[in-house]
């Protein structure tokens, strides 16, 4: 046992030096006045005596010799002690410029040689990341930004410089059956010392437990100084159901992949994990999510009342979860265009967690299509500060320059998250429209031709349509009416066809059904440029007035 003299707290771990409270060199054994304390440091009173020794001319010259070389002794071991104990507390303790104020959690690596189970290793990452994110001094990167190192050979000192945090946190584990390892590392990345490691042997209905016990550790080791809410914070508990929190898991991992087939299979996740904990209030949220993104293929009015139903059950349950205000924000927005009520929600989950990425990205995305682009631009910017790495944060600043006519910073924002993911088709598609809207037809006729535009019928048909060829633009509405036969295509995408081929009467038809619809891209016409050859048109204005974009 180790005990701090000053605070008398008691510490079981041999491997610290310091009190965690005040910084204060720990002391081996017990403190008391009847027993004496051993410091961790070597006794320097005490002499061993050398091989030659020349006696001292009398009994009273070696007591004097021997009282001052023990006072001698005594001081520097008081000073070095000292300054050890008080270079510990500027280390660790509060107030520090090197106190570890900022970590990347690098993705948990599997081990168990099955990848049906590696949602597992992404749910602990997250859920991980999503606690410590809840402490108010600690700078903790974003999901998105640290899974770009997925599957790769990581150099901590690299990932510090990259992500400028003083600390890395390592993670793999190993399931078999209903047994769980997991070895979790703390590594300082200047130097690429290890602060800390730990080896957790569970269950697997001892899931939700595990996650308490690796956040309240990880946070003990970065010596993160803890008030009561933040304990609070920091180990709540979302669902006590290890079977829920493990579809919760798998739900969020098949989200994140961002397409059709897998956005349905995350709302199957989801919707287990409700049924197994009905008071579970982020498997809502999850659920909500997956309705509101456009990718999952799923007409506005099918989808949008089942997110809206979802994220007020989860709000119900608990109302101070961020995600959740962020999505009913995003319904308010882009489906009951209720923009005042939209922004409040939007205000309320960045108070809630203002290092939530999403939050400050969907809110970008409200203040562009409400004309306030400067301030679009500047919440876009955070949002990419957050989570530098995520290539949906750069594309939403690319598609905020676009709004400002500055396409020029908008296709070097859409080419950035091309190189974060190849082929990250929201940005090749916007990058191949801003060609077309500089007037670099052939820079993006060229590239479609190399992707082949049977793969990308709507984005083709807006840049044939803008380059004037509109033998080819027609023959790309075809493809998506049939297209349209087998699945919902979205009425704006034939407008934005028959825009900048001059058929006003076709565009405004196609944008009355895209109200009908409640459809998403309605949102843009008070901002798209896509749009300016109608603005003239007082049917094209009664449709903002209708959606509320304009009086």
């Amino acid at each position: 046992m180790k005990r701090c003299p000053e605070c008398r707290r008691d510490y079981y771990d041999d491997s610290l030096i310091y009190c965690l409270d005040d910084g204060t060199a720990l002391l081996e054994g017990p403190v008391s006045e009847e027993e004496p304390r051993t410091a961790l440091l070597a006794d320097l009173s005490t002499e061993t005596p050398t091989k030659e020794f020349v006696e001292p001319a009398s009994r009273n010259d070696a007591r004097k010799i021997s009282s001052r070389t023990s006072v001698i002794a005594g001081i520097l071991g008081i000073i070095l002690v000292t300054a050890l104990g008080v270079g510990g507390y500027f280390y660790f303790g509060r107030g520090s410029v090197k106190q570890i104020d900022s970590i990347a959690v690098m993705p948990f690596v599997n081990e168990s040689g099955n990848p049906d189970v590696e949602y597992l290793s992404d749910g602990m990452t997250e859920s991980l990341i999503n606690s410590l994110s809840t402490l108010p001094n600690l700078s903790v990167k974003a999901r998105n930004t640290v899974f770009r190192y997925k599957g790769k050979e990581i150099d901590e000192k690299k990932v510090g410089q990259e992500l400028s945090v003083q600390a890395v946190l390592f993670g793999r584990f190993i399931q078999r059956g209903d047994d769980l390892t997991l070895f979790l590392s703390l590594v300082e990345s200047r130097t690429g010392n290890a602060l800390w490691g730990e080896q957790y042997d569970r269950k697997m209905q001892d899931l939700s437990a595990l996650r308490n016990d690796i956040v309240r550790d990880v946070a003990q080791k970065l010596r993160t100084r803890l008030s009561n809410a933040d304990t609070t914070n920091l180990t709540k508990d979302y669902t006590a159901n290890a079977e829920a929190l493990r579809l919760y898991f798998h739900g969020r991992y098949f989200w994140e992949k961002r397409n059709q087939e897998s956005i349905r299979r995350s709302i199957e996740y989801f919707n287990q994990a409700i049924e197994k904990d009905p008071n579970f209030a982020r498997a809502y949220s999850g659920l909500a999510d997956a309705y509101i993104v456009p990718a999952n293929g799923i007409a506005p009015r099918d989808a949008m009342p089942k997110a809206k139903a979802a994220v007020t059950r989860a709000l119900e349950i608990d109302n101070t979860l961020a995600e959740a205000h962020t999505s009913l924000a995003r319904i308010l927005q882009v489906y009951d265009w209720n923009w005042a009520e939209a922004e409040r929600e939007y205000k309320r989950a960045i108070d809630l967690d203002p290092r939530y990425p999403l939050a400050h990205q969907w809110y970008g995305g409200y203040l562009e299509r409400t004309g306030r682009l400067n301030e679009s631009i500047a919440e876009r910017k955070v949002a990419v500060e957050l989570d530098p790495l995520s290539p949906s944060t750069s594309f939403e600043l690319g598609l905020a320059y676009f709004f400002a006519r500055d396409y020029d910073r908008g296709i070097d924002q859409f080419q950035k998250a091309l190189e974060l993911e190849k082929g990250f088709p929201s940005a090749l598609q916007m990058l191949l429209v801003s060609y077309a809207q500089k007037g670099q037809f052939d820079l993006a006729i060229a590239k479609i031709q190399e992707i082949q535009e049977s793969n990308i019928p709507a984005t083709a048909g807006q840049v044939y349509a803008i380059a004037g060829r509109k033998d080819d633009a027609m023959r790309m509405i075809e493809e998506l009416e049939r297209r349209g036969r087998e699945g919902y295509i979205s009425a704006t995408t034939f407008a934005f066809i028959y825009t900048p081929l001059g058929e006003k009467d076709k565009a405004i038809a196609s944008l009355e059904k895209g109200y009908e619809e409640r459809a998403f891209q309605m949102q843009f016409l008070k901002v798209d440029p896509r749009w300016d050859k109608l603005r003239d048109d007082p049917r094209f204005t009664d449709l903002m007035r209708r959606v509320g974009l304009s009086e």
